[in-house]
């Protein structure tokens, strides 16, 4: 099958939904599939930027301010590539994502659109009147279930699948790296995540404050962002930066050893729509303490997998309770170890995204005879 996948971002630029895209790809043409993908991101002046890329990647940029995503037309990728169907992955906001569906359903291809963050208010409203007028046929998939629920309640004539974020588990299952930092006896405590007002890393840092009031931690938080010089300014005002590392952005190999050395892993964010870093936490056998309401609910029960809460006290609780109860944190990381989320590895995710490639084909031939 001829798969074109369409992202606003894709690498060298970092994130969530370049690196999904860019692992589903190489998954795909592991699986025999012919990939390409199209994006508004531009490259470096490096010539062999896309040299250890094994799919064609046609870059659309458009000259804007700051870089943004607009990009160009995709007429004449689908003209060149002649896909079999057109898969789109969009945030929050995806301009060139959006065109991309108009364009690919105006040429009578079959698309599916995958949406990778948690609609809020503002964005329920912005699509309820684009779903309203669709007037194509478009299969529609996010990450969690959590994600699906604005989507559904705006996509009311369009199916909406959860197909989970991918991950190649045999990469956990190698002994663990040696840790970065050097151990000690108290509970270590891991984040990682863009440093982003999305991510809620002022909460992150209230809640460790809490804690350590009251039991003796450490902290890890990995990742860089905007919200950083912040962070640091309130570190150091409540004397925290003794025992709170900032790393900034690591390697993954560098993740995996700082997973290693931790004891828990802490994701406060309410509006995660899916949570890779906390489901690669899982794996590496950590109790995870995350919010109930979001994507990491999808792979974390709650009392077996970590502990979930939906409000600031809830979650601080759950940290201050994994601290407190040795027995709870190893029995947590003895169950995460040995018991893995099946519907997260590459084969179940391909063989998800099949089926809606077959069902978007479908609609289209059945939509084609009526006309």
């Amino acid at each position: 099958m001829r798969i074109l996948h369409v992202s606003d971002c894709y690498l060298p630029r970092l994130g969530g939904i370049e690196l999904q895209v860019d692992e589903l790809a190489r998954a795909q043409r592991s699986a025999g599939h012919d990939v390409a993908i199209a994006t508004a991101t531009p490259g470096t002046a490096a010539p062999a930027l896309d040299a250890a890329v094994p799919f064609p990647v046609d870059r659309l940029v458009a000259p804007m301010p700051w870089e943004l995503p607009i990009g160009r037309s995709l007429a004449p990728v689908l003209a060149d590539r002649k896909p079999d169907v057109v898969h789109v992955h969009a945030g929050a906001v995806s301009p060139f994502a959006w065109r991309a569906v108009r364009c690919a359903t105006r040429a009578g291809l079959p698309v599916v659109l995958t949406v990778h963050s948690l609609w809020g208010p503002v964005s329920r409203g912005a699509y309820r009147t684009l779903f309203a007028t669709w007037p194509g046929t478009l299969v529609v998939t996010t990450v969690s279930e959590a994600a699906a629920l604005p989507i559904r309640s705006v996509a009311t004539h369009l199916p909406v699948h959860v197909v989970a974020n991918g991950i190649d588990l045999a990469q956990w299952h190698d002994e663990p790296a040696v840790p970065l930092l050097p151990y000690d006896d108290r509970l270590h405590v891991v984040a990682v995540g863009r440093l982003a007002p999305r991510k809620e890393p002022m909460n992150l840092l209230r809640m460790l404050r809490k804690v350590e009031s009251s039991v003796p931690i450490r902290a890890t938080i990995v990742g860089d962002g905007p919200a950083r010089a912040r962070m640091e300014r309130y570190l150091k005002r409540h004397r925290m930066d003794g025992w709170v590392h900032l790393t900034g952005r690591l390697h993954r190999s560098a993740v995996r050893s700082v997973l290693a050395g931790a004891d828990v892993f802490l994701a406060p964010a309410a509006k995660e729509s899916f949570g890779l870093a906390a489901l690669e936490a899982r794996l590496a056998g950590l109790p995870v303490v995350a919010q109930a309401g979001s994507g990491v609910a999808d792979f974390v029960e709650s009392g077996r997998a970590g502990l979930l809460g939906s409000t600031f006290p809830e979650l601080t609780g759950a940290l201050l309770r994994l601290a407190r109860d040795p027995a709870l944190r190893y029995r947590i990381a003895a169950h995460n170890r040995t018991t893995e989320p099946v519907h997260c590895t590459w084969p179940a995710v391909l063989a998800a995204f099949d089926a809606c490639y077959e069902q978007a084909a479908g609609q289209l031939s059945t939509d084609l005879a009526h006309l």
